[in-house]
């Protein structure tokens, strides 16, 4: 089931001159975590505020759970941390939740239940009566988290959640993200983060310019085509068979990496060194890092957005 459907969804300020997003269309499935990567200025938090009912789209058309964004009864199943949330300093942890799950018209018996759920799963239950005035910037971001899941939404927009969250800090999130997404939540998130993206993304896309240039897994964009690690018990007389069979073959430690043309190329590899008597132990297509290949779909469109 389609939560979120965008179609030719254009965004322009400065009657015209500012072009956030243009004609971006794209589906997101129930209960996926899907990251929207893209440098400053890409239009990823102008999206999330189309999206949300914040900012009005110029053009196309969006929709959540089946239904138009213009719907106003569909915000009682979305949750929204934004990138620079700012809460009453003088009110607690505790105080800042019940207040603004009233607001997002939480009933106060199920308000009692919730609140110190929410303040154990982000590790906040010993701050609960502290004011938020004193909170770290790490803290502020859990409740923050905290805030965005008071109304048990099906649907969470996160902008920049681990901002300012140290390492250990962060795969407390993900795995919080993780949990919600088992529990057939939706998480919609922007980070600059890429290995973090990189560690707990269903689907990625990637936004320039306010266009769409990538979509796909983080399989899809860290594997390099053609390439295959391989680990067998013999290396040096591997090395020397590919060698013989004209394959392009570079020895690494224990690890050798084979250049071919695809995966039947492969199975043939596989098949003349088991008949040669070779074990093998691993294989797997060569990849490269999130941020290898973010920054390079940017350099491959670089000037082709006027």
């Amino acid at each position: 089931m389609a939560i979120i459907e965008t179609q030719s969804l254009t965004k322009h300020y400065s009657n015209g001159k500012i072009k956030a997003l243009r004609d971006f269309s794209i589906t997101v499935e129930k209960g996926a975590i899907f990251s929207l990567l893209g440098p400053n200025g890409a239009g990823k938090t102008t999206l999330i505020k189309v999206l949300v009912g914040i900012v009005r789209p110029t053009q196309g058309s969006a929709m959540l759970f089946g239904q138009p964004i213009q719907d106003h009864s569909i915000h009682s199943r979305i949750g929204y941390l934004s990138e620079n949330h700012r809460f009453p300093p003088f009110l607690t942890a505790k105080q800042i939740l019940y207040h603004y799950g009233k607001m997002a018209g939480v009933k106060p018996s199920d308000l009692h239940r919730r609140i110190p759920e929410l303040m154990k799963l982000v590790h906040l239950e010993k701050w609960s009566n502290t004011k938020v005035g004193k909170f770290s910037k790490g803290m502020m971001q859990r409740i923050g988290l905290a805030h965005a899941l008071i109304n048990n939404p099906d649907l969470v927009f996160l902008d920049e959640p681990t901002d300012g969250i140290d390492p250990i800090g962060r795969r407390e999130i993900r795995d919080i993200l993780k949990k919600l997404r088992d529990q057939g939540k939706t998480i919609f998130l922007n980070s600059h983060l890429l290995s973090e993206v990189e560690r707990i993304s269903d689907e990625i896309a990637i936004l320039r310019h306010g266009q769409l240039l990538q979509r796909g897994t983080v399989q899809e964009f860290t594997a390099i085509k053609q390439q295959f690690e391989i680990r067998v018990d013999k290396p040096q007389e591997f090395k020397q068979l590919c060698a013989d069979l004209d394959i392009p073959c570079h020895l690494t430690g224990h690890q050798l990496t084979l250049v071919l043309p695809d995966y039947e190329a492969l199975n043939s590899v596989v098949d003349k060194a088991r008949a040669n008597g070779f074990l093998i132990l691993a294989i797997q297509p060569r990849k490269i890092s999130l941020e290898d290949y973010f920054i390079q779909v940017l350099d491959e469109n670089r000037g082709e957005i006027a």
